[in-house]
């Protein structure tokens, strides 16, 4: 799991919460169900089973992979349209290439992230690139749905690409802990995504025996999802392990935690740390469609299937399958 990382976090500026922050206490913990996405790609559920009151403003998560495809077994996504709502595709092993109907998308590969806002809508794809598909390799990634509230939802669509270089690094008062800010802002930190809905997404990486306790923004929501090994959340250390999401509830920091054991193959604590301000308005939601209404969900199918969200590019770099 390289991403992006430093041989030595103590020459990062280093973050913790104030002493006289309220803990933020873990309200559940649940394990993500595994499915499959697209081509038939393997996925986690992070979100399964969440009340969405406590998810708000994001929609779903799926943690894809890990996995380590033979020649010829790396698979992807064919063409497919959204509308209402942000992709954030973050790649940690291996490459995706990414196109849309609007001629945006670019190649992420090991710690960049892609933000797709698809607005008033697109169709787009998402593939391994032919070299890895002969070779086959490891491929491992997260893809995040983020909510725009109503005055948002038809705007212009927009792409970022967020190269893992560009992320703000971080540490611990003691060094254990190393902190990719991709977006919104930490202590004062800013990462480099641009969000419309105001929300932070950290990677972190602690080593074993490793704590850090953050300071956290009051307005927002706290997630954290174990990509990989284990540890424990909140101040009362509640057990989480590979695949499980922890739900905080109200406060000012949230801490966590790694064991100081980890399995061989993970030699440290793997976490996506979330948090938004709630948009906290109806949600109308089918397939890649994210609207306020039912009606506007039946707009947003009939504008696919006439074609207003695009067509696919006569020419372009992936068949249309992915493969």
């Amino acid at each position: 799991m390289p991403a992006v990382t430093v041989e030595n976090p103590l020459t990062l500026p280093r973050v913790s919460a104030p002493a006289d922050a309220v803990a933020r206490p873990v309200l559940t913990v649940t394990t993500a169900p595994g499915g499959f996405e697209g081509e038939g790609f393997p996925v986690r559920r992070a979100f399964a089973g969440i009340n969405y009151r406590h998810l708000d403003p994001f929609i779903m998560m799926d943690q894809m992979g890990e996995v380590e495809y033979a020649p010829g077994e790396p698979k992807g996504t064919p063409w497919h349209p959204h509308r209402g709502f942000e992709t954030v595709t973050y790649i940690i092993d291996g490459t995706f290439d990414h196109q849309d109907s609007h001629g945006g998308g670019g190649t992420i590969t090991d710690g960049d992230t892609q933000w797709m806002t698809a607005g008033s809508g697109l169709l787009h794809i998402e593939a391994p690139p032919e070299e890895l598909v002969v070779s086959g390799g490891l491929f491992h990634g997260l893809q995040l749905w983020v909510n725009l509230p109503a005055e948002d939802k038809m705007m212009a669509p927009r792409y970022q690409d967020i190269r893992g270089g560009s992320v703000q690094l971080l540490t611990s008062p003691d060094g254990g802990a190393l902190l990719r800010v991709i977006a919104g802002e930490l202590d004062g930190h800013e990462g480099p995504g641009i969000t419309h809905t105001p929300i932070t997404m950290i990677h972190a990486t602690l080593a074993p025996g490793a704590e850090v306790t953050l300071p956290w923004r009051e307005d927002f929501n706290g997630l954290a999802y174990v990509m990989a090994g284990r540890g424990s959340v909140g101040a009362e250390r509640r057990p989480v392990h590979l695949g499980q999401t922890a739900v905080f509830g109200a406060g000012s920091s949230l801490t966590v935690r790694a064991d100081e054991k980890q399995d061989s193959h993970t030699p440290d604590l793997e976490i996506v740390l979330l948090g938004g301000r709630p948009i906290r308005e109806p949600m109308a939601h089918y397939g890649p469609f994210v609207m306020n209404t039912r009606e506007e969900l039946q707009q947003a199918f009939e504008d696919f299937q006439k074609g207003r969200l695009g067509s696919i590019p006569a020419v372009h770099g992936m068949t249309e399958g992915g493969l």
